[in-house]
C-alpha cells in the first residue's frame, strides 16, 4: 500500500515536500518512483530513488525535484523547489513502474 500526502496550494517559486508512506516488507530493497498527471495530460514519471539512495529525475524537472527516502520509516519524500504553474498536477507514489502499484495521489496546485 502506498499513501501520499503533503500536497496543497503553493505560489510560483515556492517549495513543497510530498510524502509517501509504504506498507511492504523489506521496503529497503525496493525502488520507489514519483509520477504526476496534469489536467488533460498522460501520467508521467518525474523522479525515482533506488534502494541504496541513488536518484534520477526527468529532464523536465531536473535540479528542482529531489527524492529522498527513510528506510527505517518506510517513507519516501519528494522535495520540489522553485515550483512553476506547469507543476500543477496530481502526484503519485509508485512501485514497479508504469504497470506497477500507485497510491491515491496528492494534488499540487501552483498558482498566485
Amino acid at each position: 500500500r502506498l499513501a501520499e500526502s503533503g500536497g496543497g496550494l503553493v505560489q510560483p517559486g515556492g517549495f513543497l515536500v510530498l510524502h509517501c508512506a509504504v506498507s511492504i516488507d523489506n521496503f529497503h530493497t525496493y525502488q520507489v518512483n514519483w509520477y504526476r498527471q496534469a489536467p488533460g495530460k498522460v501520467r508521467e514519471r518525474v523522479a525515482g530513488i533506488m534502494p541504496g539512495g541513488l536518484t534520477d529525475s526527468a529532464d523536465s524537472v531536473k535540479g528542482r525535484f529531489v527524492p529522498t527516502r527513510d528506510n527505517a520509516k518506510a517513507t519516501v519524500h519528494l522535495h520540489i523547489y522553485n515550483l512553476k504553474p506547469e507543476d500543477t498536477a496530481v502526484y503519485y507514489c509508485n512501485m514497479g513502474g508504469d504497470g506497477g502499484f500507485f497510491g491515491q495521489g496528492t494534488q499540487v496546485t501552483v498558482s498566485s
